[in-house]
């Protein structure tokens, strides 16, 4: 992954974005990464736009039936 400064990316963005079209680009500040540049298909892909775990999971087409048996359990109160 390629690396600019912060320095570097406000004096020339124009090549900071070129460069993030092409991969990710870490933007540091004062040697340490502090941002990360990257193309709006690359957030995309890595977002999944805005899909949680439940969309993802959801099998709505799938024709399954599904009860599951109820479990009656006794509790017990410990004696100290």
């Amino acid at each position: 992954m390629a690396t600019v400064s912060a320095r570097d990316f406000n004096h020339d963005v124009s090549a900071a974005k070129r460069a993030a079209a092409r991969a990710p680009l870490i933007i540091t500040d004062r040697g340490k990464p502090s941002f990360v540049l990257l193309s709006i298909e690359e957030f995309r892909r890595l977002s999944r736009a805005g899909e949680s775990i439940v969309d993802l999971l959801r099998m709505d087409h799938a024709d399954i039936e599904f009860e599951p048996e109820r479990i009656e359990t006794a509790l017990r109160i410990p004696e100290l």
